[in-house]
C-alpha cells in the first residue's frame, strides 16, 4: 500500500541510463530554475515599501532610486554568475566557487547561508502566494496558514517527481505569471499615460524629516529579496541539454532581462498610482484592482500570482 503511494506521488525509481532524457531544453529551464526568481516580483516591491511607510506616505517615493538600485544589483549578479557557469561547467554554487577562491571556512559560510536561504524562500514564496489568494478571497484569510501548509507539501511532490517532470507542470503556471505581470505593466502603463486612472502619487524628490541612511539601507535589502533564486541556473548546469554551459548562460540572461523588467515595472505602477501596503492585502493586488478593476483579469492575475 505504502509502495503504490509512494509510486503514485513520486513516480517510479529511474535507471542510471534514463537519467540522459531527464536534460532541460531553455524553455523548461527557465521555468524550473527560474520560478523562484521570477515570483518572487510578487513580493519585492511591497518589501520596499513596508520598510518606507514607516516615515509615512511622502517617503514612498524613495521606492524608485531603491529599485534602480537592486536592479543594478541584479545586472551584477547576472554578470557574475555567467562567468561562473563557463569556470564551473558541472556547477558552480557559492559552496564550491567560494572554497576554490577564498577558503573553505568561506565556502562553509556561504553553504549554511545558503541552507538558511532555502528555508527562508520557501516560508517567503508561499506566504506570498498565501497572500495573493487572501486578497482576492478575504474570507479564507483566517485559513492562510494551512493554504501555506498545502503549497509546500504540493510543491514538495512536483519536485520528487523528478525535474523534467516538474519542469513540464511548472512551465505553464511560470509563463501564465510572466505574461499576467506584463499585461499588467502594459494596462498600468495605459491608464496612466492616457490619465484613465485618478490617483495622486507622493510628490518625487519631496523632504522626509527624519528619514535615515540606515532606514534606506534596510528598505534596499528589504528589496533584495526580489533577487532571491538568481544562483540556481549556474547551480544545474549538468541539468541542461549540450551545450549545457552555453544553454545555461542564455537561460540566466534571459530570467534577468525578464525579472528586471518585471520588478521596475511594478515598483514604477506602485508608484505612479501612489500604492501603499496594507495587512489584508498585497501590493500586486492593489495595483490590478486600480488597473482592471476587480473583474475576470484581477482575478486571472491573482490565481497565476498564487
Amino acid at each position: 500500500m505504502v509502495t503504490k503511494l509512494k509510486r503514485f506521488l513520486i513516480g517510479r525509481p529511474m535507471k542510471s541510463h534514463e537519467l540522459a532524457n531527464e536534460k532541460l531544453s531553455k524553455l523548461k529551464a527557465l521555468a524550473v530554475l527560474s520560478s523562484d526568481a521570477l515570483s518572487s516580483v510578487a513580493y519585492g516591491t511591497e518589501q520596499i515599501l513596508l520598510v518606507l511607510i514607516t516615515m509615512g506616505a511622502v517617503a514612498l517615493w524613495y521606492s524608485i532610486p531603491i529599485s534602480f538600485a537592486v536592479l543594478g544589483l541584479l545586472a551584477i549578479l547576472i554578470l557574475s554568475y555567467r562567468q561562473t557557469i563557463y569556470a564551473y561547467p558541472m556547477g558552480g554554487g557559492a559552496y564550491i566557487v567560494a572554497k576554490d577562491n577564498l577558503g573553505t571556512t568561506v565556502g562553509l559560510v556561504a553553504g549554511g547561508s545558503l541552507l538558511v536561504d532555502y528555508i527562508l524562500t520557501v516560508a517567503v514564496s508561499t506566504s506570498a502566494a498565501t497572500d495573493a489568494i487572501t486578497s482576492a478571497f478575504p474570507v479564507l484569510h483566517e485559513h492562510r496558514v494551512i493554504i501555506a501548509l498545502l503549497m509546500i507539501l504540493t510543491v514538495t511532490i512536483l519536485n520528487l517527481r523528478g525535474i523534467t517532470e516538474s519542469a513540464t507542470i511548472l512551465m505553464y503556471p511560470v509563463y501564465l505569471f510572466v505574461f499576467a505581470v506584463f499585461l499588467l505593466i502594459i494596462g498600468g502603463i495605459y491608464q496612466w499615460m492616457t490619465g484613465n486612472a485618478h490617483v495622486q502619487p507622493p510628490v518625487y524628490g519631496a523632504a522626509v524629516p527624519g528619514i535615515t541612511l540606515f532606514l534606506l539601507l534596510r528598505a534596499f535589502s528589504s528589496g533584495c529579496s526580489a533577487l532571491t533564486g538568481v544562483e540556481a541556473v549556474s547551480n544545474a548546469i549538468p541539468n541542461f541539454r549540450e551545450p549545457a554551459s552555453k544553454n545555461a548562460a542564455r537561460t540566466l540572461i534571459m530570467m534577468g532581462f525578464i525579472l528586471g523588467a518585471m520588478f521596475i515595472g511594478i515598483s514604477l505602477l506602485a508608484y505612479v498610482f501612489g500604492i501603499a501596503p496594507k495587512a489584508d492585502e498585497t501590493v500586486v493586488s492593489q495595483i490590478t484592482a486600480t488597473v482592471f478593476g476587480r473583474g475576470i483579469i484581477y482575478y486571472f492575475i491573482q490565481a497565476v500570482t498564487a
